[in-house]
């Protein structure tokens, strides 16, 4: 799998399937691969591109301060270099800010927009969370680190799973590109310094606002605000989702999702 030259850094990507070009952007300390359980039901219809944003996975992690915009430009320099002109985009978390980006500074290339979990600032128990997860990243050893962050992104359904988060972690300790420190505090730094409230009128593409009814990290009302910023923006909240439901949900998630492309 293939790295490109982009704003001065490696950029680790993939392409898998066939079909319009769909690019999906990760969140905080997400590389390509918590997009994986969605991705059969996805290349069976598009060609579907996933990359690792700077200070994760594969990609470079330069230890110098990153912002929303950069790393937006990160995939607007991947997409000129594959010559894509046109793309549907979806973007998790901090994925979802980035995609804001992408369809306010490149609305001509910006088919549609599908949002999971996002916010266009958060409030500041939010903004006081993700600041504390970038301290804790240069303090905490990888396990302890993945214990504090775990509860806001699952639901209770999922700690009840027995073993199920024991053996996610374990997973994530033995993980070959485990996330850099320093990779993790820039990127919690680009999250707190961006805001796009009032701009979220300038995104004309077909939008879907998806979250799920049990997310505590960024809560529904969050979603509730891009919808409602976004013109004509549809919103859909899935009763037994939280945060991470890319992982506990994929099915569901993926369902809606398409649904929403067909209409395109």
């Amino acid at each position: 799998m293939p790295k490109v030259q982009v704003n001065g850094i490696e950029l680790f990507y993939e392409i898998k399937g066939t079909g319009e070009p769909l690019l999906l952007i990760a969140g905080f300390m997400c590389d390509r691969n918590y997009w994986s359980l969605l991705m059969p039901s996805l290349i069976s219809q598009y060609q579907v591109i996933r990359f690792d944003n700077r200070g994760i996975g594969q990609s470079s992690a330069p230890d110098i301060p990153y912002s929303i915009p950069q790393m937006a430009n990160d995939a607007i320099a991947l997409l000129d270099i594959l010559g894509i002109e046109k793309v549907h985009v979806i973007g998790h978390s901090m994925g979802g800010k980035i995609a804001q980006e992408l369809a306010l500074t490149q609305p001509h290339r910006i088919k549609s927009l599908i949002l999971l979990s996002s916010t266009a600032k958060g409030n500041e128990k939010y903004i006081n969370i993700i600041k504390t997860w970038g301290d804790l990243a240069t303090k905490l050893d990888l396990e302890l680190y993945e214990r504090v962050i775990l509860p806001w992104i699952f639901t209770d359904n999922f700690y009840a799973i027995p073993g199920m988060v024991d053996q996610l972690i374990e997973w994530a300790i033995h993980y070959p590109f485990a996330p850099k420190p320093h990779g993790l505090y820039h990127q919690s730094r680009a999250i707190i310094n961006h805001d796009t409230t009032n701009r979220l009128q300038y995104i004309k593409c077909p939008t879907l606002v998806l979250v799920g009814k049990q997310d505590i990290l960024t809560p529904v009302k969050f979603s509730e605000q891009i919808a409602q910023g976004i013109p004509n923006a549809e919103l859909v909240i899935i009763e037994d989702g939280g945060h991470s439901f890319l992982i506990e949900s994929p099915e569901t998630v993926a369902q809606v999702m398409l649904k929403f492309l067909s209409k395109i």
